[in-house]
């Protein structure tokens, strides 16, 4: 009998993104649920699309109504509200659906970046120095500039531009202010990791793999910081994106090849991560690998960071995707 899959994602309706011209990485998720639907199809898997909005009530009817054996879950959470991206994971838990991707506690866990880093530097792993502030608090700032400012719980680069590299108080003060106007009160504020930039998708559930190693290449002119903004990942026409070409697999020896690879398994496992999740790092300095974000359930379009990866380690993308079926399944089984 045919396996029945759901997507289940976010509906793109309009939400405070639109009032911040951020509107396309909520619209982005189109992409992906079209890709893996033409491969769910090409798998010969019985598919259905299942969008979600609010109110929360009619989605949760929508969920209970489900009979299928998983849930491919592409659900970044109801848009405006990124907290609400570990919902759907709960929900389905309870109801003992099985679904891909990672859990709720690993969702929630990543979106707040102090907690992430935290977590990561109590087991070991290298992340910038960090502090959390507000309007009230920003005397109380210790680091070394430059710093990057970002807001303390969102994901898709939302609140990242070229203002978000800051190398005085005043700037500082300025840009903290901006981020807890848009997004909910509370900035972090990092130092700023001025080595090259790196990023590799772990997948699994008991065996992990790390894909190949990507690397973000700056052509930027001078004057700009050389940071991965939100136009860089989401506006096509801008600078920032056509001059941050990505290089996969990296161009680099095996001892950093395997650093990478170590530090970004470490950081998946620490974090509880499973199925498929995207660690983001840079050099420091002195050459040393640092974590600067955990993401849990990346955007798996087949032009992004993961799908890239998987490409480069000699995988279809309809192989990738099925892939990340079966560790669905391996979650049930094991």
């Amino acid at each position: 009998m045919c396996a029945k899959i759901a997507i289940v994602y976010n509906e793109p309706v309009s939400s405070r993104y639109h009032d911040t011209g951020e509107e396309k990485a909520v619209i982005g998720v189109l992409d992906a649920v079209n890709a893996v639907k033409k491969s769910i199809v090409e798998l010969k898997y019985e598919v259905s699309l299942v969008p979600l909005a609010l109110p929360e009530e009619k989605a949760v009817s929508i969920i209970n109504s489900l009979s299928v054996d998983i849930v491919f879950n592409l659900f970044e959470g109801f848009p405006g509200f990124p907290e609400s991206e570990a919902w759907l994971p709960d929900l389905l838990t309870s109801r003992g659906i099985a679904y891909t991707g990672c859990t709720s506690e690993s969702l929630r866990l990543a979106l707040n970046k102090a907690k992430t880093n935290g977590t990561l530097k109590a087991a070991g792993i290298n992340t910038p120095p960090f502090q959390i502030l507000t309007e009230t608090t920003i005397d109380y700032f210790r680091l070394k500039f430059p710093c990057i400012v970002k807001p303390v719980a969102e994901d898709a680069s939302h609140g990242l531009s070229e203002d978000s590299l800051v190398s005085d108080l005043s700037s500082l003060a300025r840009q903290v202010k901006a981020m807890c106007d848009k997004y909910g009160g509370q900035a972090i504020v990092e130092e700023f990791m001025e080595g090259r930039e790196f990023n590799a998708t772990v997948m699994g559930v008991a065996d992990f793999t790390v894909l190949p190693v990507s690397e973000i290449t700056y052509t930027l002119p001078s004057d700009k910081p050389k940071i991965l903004t939100f136009a860089a990942k989401w506006d096509q026409t801008s600078i920032y994106y056509k001059n941050t070409p990505v290089v996969c697999p990296a161009k680099i020896d095996e001892n950093l090849r395997s650093s990478i690879a170590e530090v970004a398994l470490a950081a998946f496992r620490v974090t509880g991560c499973k199925g498929y999740a995207r660690v983001d790092m840079r050099l420091d300095k002195n050459g040393i690998v640092n974590v600067m974000e955990v993401n849990p359930n990346p955007d798996i379009s087949p032009n992004t960071g993961a799908a890239r990866q998987a490409k480069a380690a000699g995988m279809t993308y309809t192989q990738f995707i099925e892939k990340v079926i079966s560790f669905a399944n391996n979650r049930v089984l094991v």
